[in-house]
């Protein structure tokens, strides 16, 4: 009988949750990250990482808090109320000029996504970014990407930044209802607004960072989106940690290479498909190739994300930077 009970003691150690032995080497098993704007599919791999439950399997107890853009989940980072954040990559280049050292781990998105479009009323008339003057222009969070990429538009067609009004509208419904209410001439946002508002006939699309040749014809080549980003010191603390999250992030990317669009719309919360499936479905379609296939930040693409912060801040010193201090690939290099 002790036999017996001996034997069956160990099977139920052996048949334990993997998860809760990691957790026992984690510095931080229980992490709580900011994002802006989570049912936006530029944050599409966090919302799969946490529901196809690779947070769980690596140890992780992941508490996610959803800021307005992607600019506040920055200030809460370096306000200290969240650990990590899904956000640009630019926002570590920004930080490092403030000597703020926040580091990206692991790619998520190879090109930024973003989309301007022109209220439909006012397309026969728009011939290029120049005609964004005088504008009242629908940005996620004013500093946020969507921001940062239409000042950039504005800027290299020989315009400033206040010569049209920038309005924060949020993501998902919000962002739709600005549009339909007049509230807004143009909208520089992500999908899946973006495809619900061309589904309705109301915008029309000027510039596209969804697919290869669009960013290219804006930046030249890559421009890293989403990232996964930490401050230094909490790197240094936590590396165990870190290295979990990544793993997780990793795993994600995997899986969706090789997902399909109804695979993808099946795994994330109804409320993300504003209401229609098949038009959440077309939106991944639209979106599929700004996602990173490798995880890895290019220097080609960390040179064109510096060139962006430039041209939208003209007393940015870009001297002073170490693009290489905006990385810290060790975490990729030993994923899982």
């Amino acid at each position: 009988m002790k036999r017996l009970q001996r034997l069956l003691l160990a099977c139920a150690f052996l048949a334990a949750p993997l998860a809760f032995a990691s957790a026992q080497t984690l510095e931080k098993p229980n992490i709580t990250l900011g994002v802006g704007g989570k049912p936006l599919l530029y944050y599409l791999p966090l919302t799969l990482a946490e529901r196809l439950g690779y947070f769980k399997e690596q140890g992780l107890t992941v508490e996610i808090n959803d800021f307005g853009g992607g600019a506040k989940s920055l200030q809460a980072l370096i306000g200290g109320s969240v650990d990590a954040v899904t956000g640009a990559y630019e926002h570590t280049i920004r930080m490092q000029a403030k000597r703020q050292d926040i580091r990206a781990v692991i790619e998520l998105g190879r090109y930024p996504g973003v989309v301007l479009a022109v209220r439909k009323e006012k397309a026969a008339a728009f011939k290029s970014p120049a005609d964004l003057k005088g504008m009242k222009i629908g940005v996620t969070a004013p500093g946020s990407s969507t921001h940062l990429l239409v000042t950039y538009l504005m800027v290299k067609a020989g315009l400033t930044p206040d010569d049209a009004s920038f309005i924060g509208v949020g993501g998902g419904a919000s962002a739709v209802a600005a549009m339909q209410k007049g509230e807004i001439d143009a909208l520089s946002h992500l999908d899946p607004v973006i495809s619900k508002l061309e589904s309705m006939d109301a915008i029309k699309v000027v510039v596209d960072t969804r697919t290869t040749d669009g960013t290219v014809a804006v930046f030249g080549g890559t421009n890293p989106a989403a990232v996964l980003y930490f401050k230094k010191d909490f790197i240094d603390a936590n590396p165990k940690t870190v290295q979990a999250l990544t793993n997780a992030f990793g795993k994600t990317l995997k899986w969706l290479k090789d997902a399909t669009p109804e695979q993808i719309a099946d795994t994330v919360p109804e409320e993300f498909w504003l209401g229609d499936k098949a038009l959440y479905i077309s939106a991944i379609k639209a979106t599929r190739e700004t996602y990173s296939l490798t995880g890895v930040i290019t220097p080609e693409g960390m040179k064109n994300a510096l060139d962006l912060v430039v041209k939208t801040d003209p007393e940015f010193n870009a001297a002073a930077i170490d693009l290489t201090k905006t990385v810290d690939d060790r975490f990729l290099k030993a994923m899982q």
